[in-house]
């Protein structure tokens, strides 16, 4: 019914355009789609892509940072100030401002969300990064529109944090359906749809005192098949595509130069790695090679990155070093050079470490032939075709590799749930500038710290040694003395390879032309990050 409702409204446009200026601007409904199913509407458990992509369409925070400029800018809160010391924060709030069910915003709102953030029953993944020290903050509402918050120890970049917090409503019965943010859920089929719809009660204004967003609804279509993906971007059905792989990104610059943006390299990158879960349902042999940090730089460097970027994204990544891309000037370890591809090299550490090669076969000390399988998401190409690069590479130096494509919501099962894998082949979306957003990945008893989450006690010393950095750096307060913990931590993840990194990719995206607003940029979420100023036009149906 949606879609013969397009129809028909596509059919009145092409009448209307003798009539009306070609980029005359229409209220309606903006679509694109999400690789997988969102896995909470929680804005405080989130924790994948699809999730983050809902949260940054309906949540409403009190900072935000411009995608373009990577400046804060005052949002639900007018003005806001950190100590010396980076332990306490203070918020002045926007007055008359409401909730999407029409419940009042104020001071006791952002309380209750931070109180319900740093609850360790939660385990969110976002309250990880405000864990500094040990000890929960204190909190002090000290008007309607005004909030204090000190932390036991000082967390730095604090303010930037606040970006990712969405508010929810201590007092509406809808909890976090009630939203801050351009628009509200409205609807939600899984695998087929997350659709919004405009927020009537959102606080923000244009220049000429217009309510915001100018746009009525989005739909978010769950298509995890990027070529089914950019087929419907040529036929109109959608209007962007946020990240989009080399390949297609080139098919439709060739068709469609004026859709195609190229920001450059971006903040995210891919990566795989070993589960060394003591829940993994392996074979105990299995997982000593999976802790070995010889066998996992071995398998480092019988990669080969160049021919992956070269091959996979047509030259739109880049090989990488680390967690952090080049493009992140300030935090970047530019000491660090990704491991080289080398053969030859990775037969002589898995030699050093009790491994041999028989007959064309890698064996481990108890006679073990060395194969494992791959796991990453059904319908991403890119990471099909890496997966089976690496499956030829690992094959020269005599390991099986064999492939399995997982729909994301098994996936995910598996990696947080079950432990029943044995490498996963994913990526990491960074959408902030600051280490403290990756703390509950690097954190030993982070829910995100993937090869082994969630340990009581560090499970090696290197572990516990990045722990220590990164509580260091997060409660540092000269920027330089930062730098020096966090680029120590890359240089352990770099010597350890607990994450082996393989490509940064460029940040490609694709805007119909009939988009007006949307500016395209390095950082997530690359197309819509000032979704409630985006409009559509008649210009792609006229033409």
């Amino acid at each position: 019914m949606i879609r013969a409702a397009r129809l028909r409204v596509a059919c009145a446009l092409s009448v209307l355009c003798l009539l009306a200026p070609l980029r005359s601007f229409a209220q309606g409904e903006l679509r694109f789609c999400l690789h997988a199913d969102p896995k909470t509407f929680n804005p405080l458990m989130v924790d994948d892509d699809a999730s983050e992509a809902v949260r940054y369409l309906t949540g409403g925070t009190l900072v935000r940072l411009n995608r373009r400029s990577q400046q804060l800018e005052p949002e639900l809160a007018t003005r806001w100030k950190t100590s010396s010391d980076g332990r306490r924060i203070e918020f002045t709030l926007r007055e008359a401002v409401r909730f999407s069910d029409g419940s009042p915003f104020g001071a006791e709102d952002v309380a209750f969300t931070m109180r319900s953030l740093m609850d360790p029953a939660l385990h969110s993944p976002l309250g990880d990064s405000f864990r500094s020290g040990p000890g929960e903050p204190q909190i002090e509402v000290t008007g309607s529109n005004h909030i204090a918050i000190t932390f036991p120890a000082p967390v730095a970049g604090l303010d930037k944090l606040f970006d990712e917090v969405a508010i929810l409503s201590a007092q509406s019965p809808l909890k976090e359906r009630a939203v801050l943010g351009p628009f509200v859920l409205a609807d939600y089929k899984p695998g087929l749809f997350v659709y919004l719809k405009r927020n009537p009660n959102y606080w923000k204004k244009d220049s000429a005192g217009r309510p915001l967003p100018y746009l009525d609804s989005v739909r978010l279509d769950v298509q995890q098949n990027r070529e089914i993906e950019l087929t419907r971007f040529r036929r109109g059905e959608i209007q962007l595509i946020n990240a989009i792989d080399g390949e297609y990104f080139d098919r439709l610059q060739a068709q469609s130069p004026a859709e195609a943006f190229d920001a450059g390299p971006s903040f995210d990158s891919e990566e795989m790695w070993f589960n060394q879960s003591p829940s993994a349902p392996l074979p105990s042999w299995k997982l000593g090679w999976f802790r070995s940090t010889e066998f996992r730089q071995a398998i480092s460097s019988a990669i080969n990155r160049q021919d992956m970027s070269r091959l996979v994204f047509n030259n739109h990544a880049s090989p990488a070093a680390g967690p952090v891309s080049p493009a992140n000037r300030f935090w970047f370890n530019s000491r660090l050079k990704p491991h080289s591809y080398d053969p030859a090299a990775a037969l002589r550490l898995l030699r050093q470490a009790g491994f041999r090669v028989d007959a064309g076969v890698l064996h481990d000390s108890g006679g073990h032939a060395v194969e494992f399988s791959i796991v990453t998401n059904s319908g991403n190409k890119a990471r099909e075709r890496m997966a089976a690069m690496i499956q030829q590479d690992l094959g020269a130096i005599g390991i099986k590799v064999s492939i399995v494509t997982l729909d994301f919501p098994s996936l995910i099962e598996r990696m947080t749930r079950s432990f029943n894998y044995e490498a996963c082949l994913l990526g990491l979306v960074n959408t902030g500038l600051d280490p403290n957003a990756q703390m509950n990945v690097w954190l030993s008893s982070g829910e995100n710290h993937q090869w082994n989450p969630a340990q009581k006690t560090p499970a090696t010393p290197w572990e516990g040694e990045i722990d220590r950095l990164m509580r260091a750096q997060a409660s540092a307060t000269d920027p330089s003395r930062r730098k020096q913990f966090f680029d120590r931590v890359q240089e352990i993840a770099w010597e350890q390879q607990p994450f082996i990194y393989l490509v940064h990719k460029n940040a490609l995206s694709a805007v119909a032309r009939n988009v007006q607003g949307a500016d395209p940029v390095v950082l997530s979420p690359q197309t819509y990050w000032q979704i409630e100023r985006m409009k559509i036009s008649n210009e792609r149906a006229a033409n």
